[in-house]
Parts: C-alpha cells; structure tokens; sequence
C-alpha cells in the first residue's frame, strides 16, 4: 500500500545518473568500479519505480557526447551494458518491464545495435512498468532529427509550415508515445539537464540530489517521490492552493 505522503505518485521519473567517478575517485578505486556500482542501483531503481507504481522510468545511461570520453571508459560503459542485458534481460521480462530505447540509432555500433533491439522486441508487449534508456542521446540531436522530419514533409508539399504545432513536432521525437517526465532527477549535485529531455521537460519538476548514483538506493528514490508529492504543480496556471483560497 503507498503511503499517505506518497499519494500522489509520478507517472514518469526520468533520471540523470550522475557521479560514477566522483564516488569512485572518493575512494581511491578505478572510475570503472564506480560504473559497475552504478549498475547496482539501477537495478534497484527499476524495482522501487515498480513497487511505486511509476508507469515509465526513464535513465540517462550513454549521451551522445559521452562518445568524447578515453575510449578504455567508453568500452567499459559499452561493456556493463551488454553485460546489464545479457543478465537482466531475462529477469525484467519475467517481470512482466517493457523496455525501451530512445536516441539516434544509425551509427551505433555493430556489436552494441542488436541487443538494443532484442531488448526490445523481447519485451514489446510487456505491460508493467516501461523502462526507457536513452542510450547515444543527446535532446538538441532529437529535436534536430524531428524537425527534419517535418521540413521534408514540407517539402514534398505533404505538409504547410504554418500547419506546424507543438504536438506535431513531439510527435516526432524519439519519445513520441510516451508521456512527458513528470519528475526529473539528477544525482551528485550537479544542477543542470546535459542536453536531456529538453523539449519533454518543459513542465518537469526538476530534483537535484547531492548523493553520487552508485550510492541511489531504494530509499532515496522514496525520498524523491515524497517530494514531487509536496510539490504545486502549476502548468503555467494558478497555483491549486490559491485558488482553493480564491486568490
């Protein structure tokens, strides 16, 4: 059962996992114990959204810019996610979690493409919680994408530019059939969207934690839901209070 402080419940958290090598070098160990770490409290995150009721979770998991790193800490990252499909796959579908991938796809590596897809394909019609990585992401990248979509429809004459809306370009975007996040979280105390979700993120609430993400656990994202739940939210409106109040 929630409980009372978590009555209201986010339909979609999207997180920046943040601080993998900050809590790494912390310690005195290589940055790649911190993203195998990092890995951990990803499972234990997809469980808590799941016991929550979250209905998409999305994870930051690869920018696009992520590419610019030492290539030894891009094949390491490379490695944990095969290595996070190859052994989680199986239990995320018998625990009915629809993933999803979102990011531009075109130049990933030959190695790396295919299990995104069976990951996919896997578990299309799962129908509890859905797990979105972005993986190879970059938000202003998506927007470009999209809004290249829409000038080739115009150009073809399919399409006027003055008919062009908000819903359609999110129409085009690698998020297209999934809801908008209603909560962001960033970890480390970093407080900025790396190029994340921009567009989406519009009416966000928006939750920078100080705490480095191998060390996000189940309780620190209960802690997150209680406060998006003592949030007002206002979507550019009066603020739900002052109305009850009459101002």
């Amino acid at each position: 059962m929630v409980s009372p402080e978590l009555a209201i419940i986010p339909r979609h958290v999207a997180i920046i996992m943040d601080g993998n090598g900050r809590w790494a070098n912390k310690r005195g160990l290589p940055r790649t114990i911190g993203h195998s770490k990092g890995v951990e409290a990803v499972r234990e995150t997809v469980k808590a959204a799941a016991d929550a009721g979250v209905e998409y979770l999305t994870l930051f998991a690869f920018s696009s810019e992520n590419w610019s790193r030492p290539e030894t800490e891009v094949n390491d990252l490379l490695g944990l996610l095969r290595k996070f499909i190859r052994r989680d796959l199986a239990e995320l579908h018998r625990e009915n979690v629809r993933i999803r991938i979102i990011g531009e796809r075109e130049k990933l590596r030959s190695d790396i493409l295919p299990l995104l897809l069976e990951a996919e394909e896997t578990t299309r019609h799962n129908t509890s919680l859905t797990l979105v990585i972005a993986f190879n992401y970059g938000s202003r990248d998506e927007i470009v994408r999209a809004a290249a979509k829409l000038a080739r429809e115009v150009q073809a004459g399919r399409l006027s530019p003055d008919d062009i809306t908000a819903q359609m370009i999110s129409g085009e975007l690698d998020t297209a059939d999934i809801p908008d996040p209603d909560l962001i979280i960033r970890t480390s105390g970093e407080e900025r969207l790396s190029n994340f979700l921009l567009w989406q993120a519009a009416y966000s609430e928006l939750l920078f934690m100080p705490d480095y993400w191998p060390d996000f656990d189940r309780n620190l994202f209960f802690d997150a839901l209680k406060v998006f739940a003592s949030r007002d939210r206002r979507f550019g409106g009066l603020s739900s209070k002052t109305a009850a109040v009459g101002g």
